[in-house]
């Protein structure tokens, strides 16, 4: 595992000591995840790396609470928690604003206070003024920020992501790469994000975990100290991106002798 000796230490907010998640099947158990450990500090941003079926999804469902562990332990010391999946999952006869107070109203909160953090949440991810359109009047990246907002609007301290830019093209990508950026820094969460981009993991990361192929490890811990804003084309993050996917490879290759 790799380790950098100065990093800063930060107070644990996810924390993962042997966590095994074992399925029942009608070919018999089906192990996915495999004594993971693994701590996420406060205010960090960690991407989940690994080939299809290594369960990277599965363990974002377990943090969330959406699933329960089969062994080991996991703590989240009672905060609260947000999910965004790949697909904006927008309702459809719901407006913008209506999609971003969504969560608010299931909270029993009042609708001038709902109105009033929606329109803020909608400035926040940069689609004031957009509250009263419908999703399909929406691109995608314009969808995807809504789904974000939505997350938001939870209040949580930590955001799940999966794969959530995966769907959009190249220049939308990289456009909300640096969204994300922001308002991670102006929220001040922490967040666990799951790709199968490795210069998307490099670029906005302060660690890259890297998990075998099913059933899955940790099996190595990548620290990224490139200084941000970072370009996902630029040198350091192309450098560091090559030595993750050879590592990747040969962990592929590996499951698949």
């Amino acid at each position: 595992m790799t380790i950098v000796e100065d990093r800063e230490v930060r107070t644990g907010v996810v924390r993962l000591d042997g966590v095994s998640k074992q399925y029942g099947s009608r070919g018999g158990p089906l192990l996915a995840l495999d004594r993971v450990s693994l701590t996420v500090g406060q205010g960090e941003f960690v991407c989940l790396l690994g080939a299809s079926g290594c369960g990277k999804s599965t363990l974002l469902s377990l943090v969330a609470g959406l699933d329960e562990i089969s062994g080991g332990t996991l703590d989240i010391g009672g905060r609260r928690v947000s999910l965004m999946f790949q697909e904006a999952a927008l309702f459809p006869w719901l407006s913008v604003a209506g999609n971003v107070e969504l969560p608010m109203r299931l909270k029993g909160v009042g609708r001038a206070e709902r109105q009033r953090r929606a329109e803020e949440l909608l400035d926040i991810v940069r689609l004031r003024g957009f509250g009263d359109k419908r999703p399909h009047e929406l691109s995608g990246g314009m969808r995807q920020r809504v789904a974000l907002a939505r997350a938001l609007a939870q209040d949580a301290d930590i955001l799940l992501m999966d794969e959530p830019f995966g769907a959009l093209d190249a220049m939308t990508r990289d456009i909300l790469h640096d969204e994300l950026e922001r308002i991670w820094r102006e929220q001040e969460l922490t967040v666990m994000f799951v790709t199968h981009n490795v210069r998307e993991a490099v670029r906005l990361g302060d660690r890259v975990i890297l998990l075998s192929s099913r059933p899955g490890r940790v099996i190595e811990d990548f620290v990224v100290k490139h200084e941000r804003p970072r370009r996902i084309d630029s040198p350091e993050v192309s450098g560091q991106a090559a030595e993750i996917t050879d590592r990747l490879r040969a962990e592929v290759s590996r499951h698949a002798q």
